[in-house]
């Protein structure tokens, strides 16, 4: 009776272990596709033109003539002579020139901050990833001189070509930007900022250089075909690098790799933890795509993302 206790309890840990891996296989063939852009990024854009035309037209012109006689006797002699010569030149010199300033704006793709959010999805989720196609900017306008100059010459202002639109993310669907995917999750960057501060430390000769990053985007998962919006929300992500310069007027390169690395990694768990905390909420079926249990994605290593302590520079003299 024990014996066949035991066997019947093996038996249902054996069939609760299939149906587990039958589960997680079910979920992994019919996991959502997503596709993750790059940041989109549109700036404004001044510079300065000018176009210039000139003409120049010359003309000359010469005519000459001569005539001449004579004659010789024994004893006496009688000659002739005539000529005439005039010449005549005129030049001629035009030109235009246009010079200013012109503003635009210039739209773009950020890369090399959603590798991050790739794999903290592909960590933190049963979900397929798939590559989209990059932005696709359109045929390139003729610069505002080349416009000026078309005008001065032909008369006529070329007629500027309509850009496409980075932020467009609906008619970047029609174009088939992301085939094959169930999902976008599109990005926006709303602002990135440089920062770059000398503090000097008091009672001291030293300094602390601190260069840092932020990097603010808008995130948006979008059904590619009913364009429903699953998720949305704002990420952020920082990085910094902090030096002690031995004297004030000492100079040591912030390492901006350092920098940029950090950031991206900060925005990645920021996008994962809002885009799993609000899938809970907005969509059953997606939520179920996220690993149950699963710690916060963390960096090569993981360890998480700590602020590195100062790195202190000295220079010798």
């Amino acid at each position: 009776m024990q014996r066949r206790t035991t066997l019947n309890a093996a038996l249902s840990v054996l069939a609760a272990t299939a149906l587990a891996w039958g589960a997680t296989a079910h979920a992994q063939n019919a996991a959502p596709r997503i596709a993750v852009t790059d940041l989109a990024y549109a700036q404004q854009v001044s510079e300065y033109f000018m176009a210039g035309q000139y003409q120049r037209s010359s003309q000359m012109s010469a005519q000459g003539s001569h005539s001449g006689g004579y004659s010789h006797g024994p004893y006496s002699g009688s000659g002739s002579h005539s000529g005439q010569q005039s010449m005549q030149a005129s030049e001629q010199a035009s030109g235009t020139y246009v010079a200013g300033r012109y503003s635009y704006i210039e739209m773009r793709e950020l890369g090399g901050y959603t590798n991050d959010i790739k794999g903290a999805i592909l960590q933190g989720t049963y979900f397929k990833l798939v590559q989209g196609r990059g932005f696709d900017a359109g045929a390139p306008q003729n610069t505002k001189a080349e416009q000026v100059l078309n005008q001065v010459q032909g008369g006529k202002m070329a007629k500027p070509v309509r850009q496409n639109d980075v932020t467009d993310v609906i008619a970047r669907l029609k174009k088939g930007e992301f085939k094959g995917a169930d999902y976008v999750l599109f990005g926006v960057v709303s602002s990135i900022e440089f920062t770059d501060a000398l503090s000097p430390l008091q009672g001291t000769s030293s300094a602390t250089r601190q260069y840092g990053l932020q990097l603010l985007a808008d995130f948006s998962l979008i059904n590619t075909k009913t364009y429903e919006i699953k998720a949305a929300f704002s990420a952020q992500g920082a990085g910094n690098d902090t030096k002690i310069l031995s004297n004030r007027g000492d100079i040591a390169p912030p390492n901006r790799s350092k920098v940029m690395k950090e950031t991206s990694i900060s925005l990645a768990n920021d996008v994962y933890q809002q885009l799993a905390g609000q899938l809970g909420y907005t969509d059953a079926n997606l939520s179920r795509g996220v690993r149950r249990g699963q710690p916060m994605p963390m960096p090569q290593g993981g360890e998480p993302v700590r602020e590195a302590p100062p790195e202190q520079v000295i220079i010798l003299r």
